[in-house]
Order: structure tokens, then C-alpha cells, then sequence
């Protein structure tokens, strides 16, 4: 699958009547597995890309180039379509301008470029936002630098969690007539909140952690969010199935005996081996186990 039917997958989901789960993906093996299980995309938080790569927590010490590249090994790894959370796009309207050059040569489907005031300010120790008109002007540097028309550009805000939904709504608004794809919005608590977001705005809405008053897909239908986010389990799941074995080798378990290990029938199909066997028989002329 080329990079544009990826992103032509994601504006479909975006154009289309339900709100549908993200697989959170972080590497080349999560991203077949969320291909595989049937995922219809993939979403690569700014927070798992952090702990994947850098084994640190979600403060913006992440490099563009870092992102990038592992941006670029799910690529490669399989043809899953993928929503990358793009930050503050690390610096100014000119460094959101290469964010996108790089994500899109990386074979992103689309990016969220968003309006928190990154890496946080010195002395405050609460999350501050940019002014609206450089948030504006960040996402026109976004939809400027994209080659390929297809390529999905989200605004996003965090306003209704940083100063409230008021101005969430005013910025999401100047954002839509900015002519982003669609918008993402965080902070939002309350049905009541969203559907006052949903009423204000016309773009597909994509949603970041939505509360237990909210998980109701219908009602998330119903208000135009078409992905919402839930969180990134799966990289919390790995690290302790790691933690836990490496845990019981150092304390002297026989390998034979650990428990919970992926099936050698699993390992085979997400790392593609038969695939792999067969070229190896096209073109080393290796004979086929």
C-alpha cells in the first residue's frame, strides 16, 4: 500500500459515519500487530514515542529526526495506517513547516500539530498554551510544507484542560477556517463540553481521552468524533511482560519454564517469516524449511 491510500484509509474513517479505537503503536512489531488484528489505524503518541525511544517521560525531549525515523520503521514494517502526534511541531511555524517535510517523506498518514506552549516554560508548573494566532500560524506553516494533498493535517488544542472550553472552541474555530482536515481536542470532561465543541465546530473531530461519561460510541458518533483516543496500554503491557521475565531470568528461572511468552507461531507472522523464506528462496536460491 503506498503512502497516499494510507492516507486516503485515514480520511475515509475520517469521512465516514462511526467513531472507530486507534491501535496505539510505537515500533515496527506493534504496528503489524495492529495491522494484523485489524486495526483500521494507528496512532503514535508524542508520550509512547518518548518512552520507545528515549526511556523518558512525556517532556518534550524528543527529537523531530528521533520521531521521524521511527515514524519511518513502522512505514517499512507494514502498510498500517498512522495518526502521529507531531507535538508543538518542535519549535516555530518554520519547524513545523520540515515537521510535516519529515513526517510526510516518513510515510506518516497524518500528524497533529498542537497549541501547549513545548518544552515547558522555566518556573510553571502548569501546562501553559501559545497565543491563538501563533497556533493559526503553525498549522498554515503545516499545510503549506505538505506535498502530498492527501496527507491529513489535524489542529489540535488543549485548551478546554489548560484555561477553558471557551477558548478551546474559539481556537478550534480559527483552526477550521485555517483550512486544517480535521480537529483534536484534549481536556474535554463532559458530554456537555463536547457536544457545545461539536456544535461550534464542522471538521471530523478526534478526541483524546474521553471519560467513563463519554465512551459510549454511539454517542461519540453522534458527535463527529471519528477516532477517539484511549489511551497508549500497550506499551504499559509490554513493559511489564518484559520487567516480569527479565525479573524471573535474573532470579533464576530456567527459560523453559517462563510463562506468558509470544508462541513461536506468533513470532513467525509478525516478523513476516514466511514472506522472509520466500524471497530468500527467490532470490539467495535457499532451499525452503
Amino acid at each position: 500500500m503506498s503512502w497516499r491510500q494510507r492516507r486516503e484509509a485515514l480520511r475515509t474513517i475520517l469521512t465516514g459515519p462511526r467513531c472507530v479505537r486507534p491501535g496505539s503503536v510505537y515500533d515496527a512489531i506493534s504496528a503489524r500487530i495492529a495491522e494484523d488484528l485489524g486495526f483500521p489505524v494507528g496512532m503514535f503518541g508524542g508520550s509512547v514515542a518518548s518512552l520507545a525511544i528515549l526511556g523518558d517521560p512525556d517532556i518534550a525531549l524528543i527529537t523531530l529526526t528521533e520521531l521521524a525515523e521511527q515514524m519511518r520503521r513502522m512505514s517499512r514494517a507494514g502498510t498500517l495506517p498512522v495518526l502521529v502526534d507531531a507535538d508543538h511541531g518542535y519549535g516555530n511555524a518554520m519547524n513545523v513547516r520540515r515537521t510535516v517535510e519529515e513526517l510526510e517523506a516518513a510515510g506518516a498518514a497524518g500528524l497533529t500539530i498542537e497549541d501547549t506552549l513545548l518544552p515547558q516554560a522555566f518556573g510553571k508548573p502548569k501546562p501553559e498554551l501559545i497565543s491563538q494566532e501563533e497556533g493559526v500560524g503553525k498549522v498554515r506553516a503545516a499545510l503549506d510544507a505538505r506535498r502530498d494533498p492527501s496527507l491529513v493535517i489535524v489542529g489540535r488544542t488543549g485548551a478546554a484542560g489548560i484555561t477553558d472550553i471557551g477558548d478551546a472552541i474559539a481556537r478550534a474555530r480559527a483552526y477550521e477556517a485555517a483550512d486544517v482536515d480535521a480537529l483534536f481536542f484534549t481536556g474535554i470532561k463532559t458530554r456537555a463540553d463536547l457536544e457545545a465543541v461539536a456544535a461550534a465546530t464542522t471538521l471530523p473531530i478526534v478526541l483524546g481521552g474521553p471519560t467513563d461519561e463519554m465512551t459510549d460510541w454511539d454517542f461519540l458518533s453522534s458527535q463527529r468524533i471519528k477516532i477517539a483516543v484511549q489511551g497508549h496500554a500497550p506499551i504499559a503491557a509490554a513493559t511489564e511482560a518484559v520487567h516480569a521475565t527479565l525479573k524471573a531470568v535474573y532470579e533464576g528461572m530456567d527459560p523453559k519454564d517462563l510463562k506468558n511468552l509470544a508462541s513461536a507461531d506468533l513470532m513467525r507472522r509478525v516478523t513476516r517469516a514466511d514472506l522472509v523464506a520466500q524471497r530468500q528462496s527467490d532470490f539467495l536460491g535457499l532451499k525452503r524449511q
